[in-house]
């Protein structure tokens, strides 16, 4: 499984940026999609996931309510709208796939954030 995020860059602080992340197989093979992002200097934390059988989604606090996870089924194509978004939320952002196994095995590359103050 190859996952492909893209959408990342350069905005200024309160903007929004739409992150994709295209799945290289049917992602209802796949438990969920979620993602992760990590700062330099900081660990890898979980932002988001779906559930790819029935869409049930999850955010970490601090990205409730300006965050949004989507998915296109048919197009293989999981997505995070990121809004108001601030000098905080600059990090590396990577999506994954969890396996039947329940473990994100699966990881892209990341694409990068950064968010002017």
């Amino acid at each position: 499984v190859q996952l492909q995020a893209s959408g990342g860059g350069l905005v200024q602080n309160g903007g929004s940026l739409t992150l994709s992340c295209v799945v290289s197989r049917a992602t209802l093979d796949l438990t969920a999609i979620g993602w992760f992002r990590q700062a330099p200097g900081k660990e890898r934390e979980k932002v988001s996931c779906i559930n790819t059988y029935d869409g049930s989604t999850y955010y970490a606090d601090s990205m409730k309510g300006r965050f949004t996870i989507s998915r296109d089924s048919a197009k293989n194509t999981v997505t995070l709208q990121m809004n108001n978004l601030k000098p905080e939320d600059m990090a590396l952002y990577y999506c994954a796939a969890m396996s039947s196994a329940l473990q994100y095995e699966f990881w892209g590359r990341g694409t990068l954030v950064t968010v002017s103050s």
